[in-house]
């Protein structure tokens, strides 16, 4: 797999000012970054930036005229937490290079060029996933917002707003099903997820194991948990794993892609097939960019 990796870290233009740090760069967008249905743990400031949690840190990160203020960390703790979260060590205008050579995905890509895959933490995207089956992103948010107070730890204040960590694994297997039905909304969700915590916190899945799994035998895997089918075995696969090979499959992408690539309308599984074949290792690259054009755009609706 051709990798488009930065060699040193001091590569990116970010410095520390008075306000925040700031950075430059040209495919880094906060809105096209949030708003592409990778995460859900995320605020919407009145002054148009996002607040985000994640490894117990608080993060705000809002678009200027030509750079991103980044506040609420320091240039260290960025460095040592939000450099990865953020892909930063990946050269996305190369990726974006190679994809232009199709002119639907150069219209997609320029169209979402600030776009960068987070690399999420293990459990909190597992659940959170399980919880997006058959679910609106308003009522997923809700509901890690809720779990998170209920059972994490308190963090911090930020713009008036009390954030918590995601609860850790041990902590979500106790929880009564019932409980997490009535409180935080997730319906018919709530056994699975206690299921699925108590599988994570017996050591079922193990990062640094996992990676070294095929992408096919790690999503085996992923699939013997309650809650887990193909779709949200991808996610997983590529917001946590690093599969950029991956491509997820839900209602919005399938209509873009046989809208503009297929041409008629086909079972999901033959939307995944025909995409890893075309986008081959750069699959999740192109994914969120037709993501994100297909639904701004209203694309297939």
């Amino acid at each position: 797999m051709m990798r488009y990796i930065f060699e040193e870290k001091n590569q990116i233009d970010i410095k520390e000012t008075r306000g925040g740090l700031v950075l430059k760069h040209e495919s880094f967008n906060p809105t096209h970054i949030f708003e592409c249905g990778q995460c859900f743990n995320f605020n919407i400031e009145e002054d148009g930036s996002y607040t985000a949690v994640h490894l117990g840190r608080i993060i705000n990160v809002l678009q200027k005229e030509d750079h991103v203020l980044i506040r609420n960390v320091s240039l260290d703790e960025f460095y040592e937490i939000f450099y990865d979260y953020f892909d930063l060590g990946t050269d996305y205008s190369e990726i974006k290079k190679d994809l232009s050579e199709n002119e639907i995905l150069k219209t997609a890509s320029d169209y979402g060029y600030g776009i960068r895959i987070l690399n999420q933490e293990m459990f909190e995207t597992v659940i959170s996933f399980i919880i997006s089956a058959n679910n609106g992103i308003t009522r997923i948010k809700n509901s890690i917002k809720i779990i998170s107070e209920r059972y994490g730890n308190y963090i911090g204040e930020y713009m008036g707003r009390k954030y918590y960590a995601f609860p850790r694994p041990e902590v979500l297997a106790k929880v009564d099903p019932l409980e997490l039905r009535e409180f935080a909304r997730v319906g018919f969700r709530d056994v699975r997820i206690v299921e699925a915590s108590k599988m994570v916190a017996d050591g079922y899945l193990d990062f640094d194991i996992d990676q070294t799994l095929s992408t096919e035998d790690l999503k085996e895997k992923l699939m013997q948990m309650p809650g887990i089918g193909p779709k949200v075995a991808d996610c997983i696969l590529l917001f946590t794993y690093h599969k950029r090979e991956t491509f997820p499959v839900d209602v919005w992408i399938k209509r873009v892609m046989e809208t503009l690539f297929i041409g008629h309308e086909v079972p999901k599984k033959l939307v995944d097939d025909y995409a890893r074949e075309y986008f081959g290792n750069l699959a999740g690259y192109a994914q969120q960019y037709l993501f994100y054009y297909g639904r701004e755009e209203k694309i297939g609706k």
